[in-house]
């Protein structure tokens, strides 16, 4: 049947077989956990070579250079008041369903043992060590760890000094678009695992945590569920419809990504194949290539609710009233410490602890409440976050007149990327029109 190749059924099916599995054979199913963990590292294994291939041929491509740093600046001004947006979405949301009231938590009673690792990695996200981690210890090292921001670092002073070579850097260049398209080949390769990958990270989590585990802290990943619904819906399905295209026909078309998110919590493992698909959607790779990477740092919607949520929550529980000021001052350190976890395992939980760890209006204990269930809240932070910087790539690849509106609206109504004739990087050329200075 043509539509058990579908890679899109195969995932579904693993989905669904995997918390089958975990229910009925909780002990079986936790011992399949390096399923999981095996998929995510031969996928992260290739992050740093598609960044650094794609956005290196893409800057190199760009025939005005100019406009980079207006992209750039358009680019984290609309993921700035995305955060803004969700911050807010996740504190109406807590003071609207109040999922902590009445469970009357005394701090001093909860079980901090848990907490070690979160707040260890809490302490060293601090805004100048964020910054300076960046900047790799030496350019080899960028690619040692596989996280974006080093490698986009990177990627974007080799793209600019290929640039500036010219004809003396085009057998550079040509040997790293033939690189690009070996890595995406592999890439390829590996994503028919990815059924098997999700089925052993869902079989684990339910095995792990069983599905009635929730208990009264259902209502609180209730509320995470549904105010990441109201963003995507609301927010980012607006943005849509102001640039002409359908969010539902996005969401669709990257489906098979959605559900390998599903099954892992994790956005890393579908990196690749995002930066592929738009593509084929008819945005440019020197947009996709810096937008989408930077967006997996800077623009985590999905984390960005959970943490006014979840802090709330944690005070909502332990009886505390927030004052304006109080909670004012909390979204401020949660706009910082929503970037600064990029790239750390856990990354949502991490921004909280340190969150509490700089405000101190929160007990850091309550954090004891949450970890039961962080798996399961993960799973939304990263489907959310995903769907956000999906449409911010399309977003401002149309602001940048760097797509082909034709092929987007042609590919979304197909609901697949069609198979193209031509290599990906012979599509490089970005030349946006010049904005018109006023005389």
């Amino acid at each position: 049947m043509k539509i058990a190749k579908s890679l899109y059924f195969q995932i579904l099916c693993a989905v669904v077989l995997g918390v089958l599995v975990g229910h009925f054979w909780a002990q079986q199913a936790i011992a399949l956990k390096p399923l999981g963990d095996a998929f995510i590292k031969l996928i992260k294994m290739m992050i740093a070579p598609v960044v650094f291939c794609t956005i290196v041929t893409g800057i190199a491509g760009m025939t005005d250079k100019s406009t980079l740093g207006r992209l750039m600046g358009k680019t984290l001004l609309l993921f700035l008041v995305l955060t803004v947006i969700s911050l807010g979405i996740g504190l109406a949301a807590v003071y609207l369903f109040q999922p902590g009231v009445g469970m009357n938590i005394d701090p001093s009673r909860l079980n901090t043992s848990g907490l070690s690792q979160y707040t260890e990695s809490a302490a060293k996200l601090g805004v100048v060590d964020f910054f300076m981690h960046i900047i790799p210890d030496t350019f080899v090292g960028a690619f040692n760890k596989g996280e974006v921001l080093p490698v986009l670092f990177i990627a974007v002073l080799s793209g600019f000094a290929l640039s500036a070579m010219g004809e003396r850097g085009k057998p550079v260049l040509d040997v790293l678009e033939a690189l690009s398209q070996m890595v995406f080949r592999i890439f390829g390769y590996l994503m028919r695992f990815a059924p098997v990958g999700a089925f052993g990270a869902l079989a684990f989590t339910v095995g792990q945590y069983g599905i009635t585990s929730l208990g009264s802290l259902a209502k609180l990943v209730m509320t995470l569920y549904i105010a990441c619904a109201f963003f995507v819906v609301a927010v980012l399905g607006t943005l849509c419809r102001l640039h002409g295209f359908s969010l539902w026909k996005l969401l669709r078309y990257f489906r098979e990504e959605f559900l390998v998110v599903l099954g892992t919590s994790s956005t890393e493992p579908v990196l690749p194949r995002m930066i592929e698909k738009l593509e084929r959607l008819g945005c440019k790779k020197g947009v996709v290539g810096l937008v989408l990477p930077t967006g997996y740092s800077f623009n985590l919607d999905g984390t960005a609710i959970y943490l006014s949520l979840a802090a709330v929550f944690i005070a909502q529980a332990c009886n505390i009233d927030l004052s304006l000021g109080q909670t004012l001052t909390m979204l401020a350190i949660m706009l910082l410490s929503s970037k600064g976890a990029a790239g750390v395992t856990g990354s949502g939980f991490v921004a909280l602890a340190s969150t509490l760890t700089v405000i101190h209006d929160i007990p850091l204990a309550g954090l004891a409440l949450l970890i039961g269930i962080d798996r399961f809240m993960s799973e939304a932070r990263a489907l959310t976050s995903l769907a956000s910087n999906a449409v911010a790539t399309v977003v401002m690849s149309l602001s940048e007149k760097a797509c082909d509106r034709e092929v987007l609206l042609r590919t979304l109504e197909e609901g697949r990327a069609r198979p193209s004739t031509a290599p990906l990087q012979q599509s490089v050329d970005w030349t946006p029109e010049p904005r018109q200075r006023p005389h």
